[in-house]
């Protein structure tokens, strides 16, 4: 099987507070040499003012202020980093309860989930939490780390208990791919380097399990998907003529010659030429930004969305989902929304909150229908205006939307198509 190298791979990390998320990402930087000599220098000195004997790693993505004085993460702080073999985005969220919207927004985009178990406590309440949003989510891959290895004497025993732990109460959740991992981001065992003090482990490290993971299959390739930003029309001698529907293909694959309609107009046409920054193109797939003509001189705009003629999403203006709400305010019964998918706007409302979910039981609580921060509910929306849809399970670009308050123009919910 070819390795997915030089791709990149967005993580996310998430687990209770004090787990060492952090201080596993500033051991994956700094093992892998990949912190710049100044930003070294920086955590060196703060490190020293602190009396630690040495580098503190976790100051590495406790990027802002009142997260080195409180020594905390208190919002997604988000790191890129890269190796011979692969590029990395790294969201490092908070543990605290009242920021899982933070889990939500820098999970959404994310190929896996780094959740973390302090190998002392095993498996908690957050825990659960953390890998239902991962589910709720659809992130495709979760390796569990199990954390502070050094703290109970790199016990395979506690290793394997926490372990079934995880496995009991995982198989409920929809998860493709679930991998453990015993660590300690503290000393290194098992993040960059194999641990010599864990050799009843025979799998391979953080690292190495990262840069190998096979992300090829979890792009959707069937469902050709290209919602339209904006329409390029240069007016220059060259191309004096030239239409293009410029945006970023969500998914599927694009070629040259392919019949194609336009919705919701539902006019048809061929593809006549695919162009990037790089030049003309034979085929165009996600995540590809491009520039695609047709061959017909057809109404196009923003908003609109170029699909293959025989497979179209539903077009559709009431539908269910499931959303979480990041505002501080409360939902307003029936309130007017502005609803964005893909490069799509249209009004939307609230028409009906069916059940809030619990998300430390999964329990379900119809009988509760407000929506405050932090909330994960199925609801009915409504919108003005049909729009083009996928399930979020088939499709995570065209199957999510956000929710925009037009009295304060503030984002106030993410939601999931069922």
């Amino acid at each position: 099987m070819k390795l997915d190298t030089n791709q990149l791979l967005r993580f996310t990390t998430a687990g209770s507070v004090d787990d060492g998320k952090s201080t596993l990402i500033g051991r994956l930087l700094y093992d892998s040499k990949s912190i710049f000599e100044d930003q070294l220098a920086a955590v060196e000195t703060t490190s020293k003012r602190k009396g630690h004997q040495g580098v503190d790693l976790a100051l590495f993505t406790d990027g802002l202020k009142d997260e080195r004085e409180q020594g905390i993460t208190i919002d997604v702080a988000y790191r890129y980093f890269t190796t011979p073999k692969r590029k990395f985005i790294i969201a490092d969220t908070p543990g605290h309860i009242q920021y899982t919207r933070n889990m939500v927004t820098g999970a959404s985009t994310a190929n896996a989930a780094l959740i973390l178990i302090d190998a002392r406590h095993g498996v908690i309440e957050q825990t659960k939490r953390h890998a239902f949003i991962a589910s709720l989510l659809q992130i495709p891959h979760i390796i569990v780390c199990i954390n502070k290895m050094d703290l109970v004497d790199f016990s395979e025993k506690v290793y394997d208990e926490i372990v079934t732990q995880f496995e009991g109460f995982s198989s409920k959740l929809y998860v493709k791919d679930i991998q453990f991992l015993p660590i300690s981001a503290l000393l290194g065992d098992n993040v960059v380097n194999r641990s010599e003090q864990m050799d009843w482990y025979k799998g391979a490290p953080l690292l190495y399990t990262l840069e190998t993971l096979h992300i090829s299959s979890d792009l959707n390739k069937i469902d050709a998907r290209f919602p339209v930003q904006t329409v390029l029309r240069p007016q220059s001698e060259d191309f004096m003529d030239y239409r293009g529907y410029a945006g970023r293909v969500a998914s599927g694959i694009f070629r040259p010659g392919d019949e194609v309609s336009v919705l919701p107009s539902g006019f048809t046409s061929k593809i006549k030429t695919i162009d990037t920054s790089e030049g003309p193109q034979e085929q165009a797939y996600a995540p590809m930004s491009i520039s695609i003509t047709l061959e017909d001189d057809i109404d196009v705009g923003r908003g609109d969305m170029i699909v293959k003629k025989n497979n179209q999403p539903k077009p559709v203006q009431e539908f269910d989902a499931m959303l979480c709400w990041l505002h501080n305010g409360t939902a307003r019964p029936r309130a007017k929304y502005t609803i964005l998918h893909t490069s799509n706007e249209q009004k939307a409302m609230i028409k009906e909150v069916v059940y809030k979910i619990d998300i430390n039981t999964y329990a379900r609580n119809e009988e509760d229908k407000s929506l405050a921060m932090n909330d994960i509910a199925r609801v009915k929306i409504r919108t003005t205006r049909p729009l083009m849809l996928d399930e979020y399970r088939d499709n995570r670009i065209t199957g999510s939307f956000v929710l925009i308050d037009d009295a304060t123009h503030e984002t106030v919910a993410a939601g999931m198509i069922m």
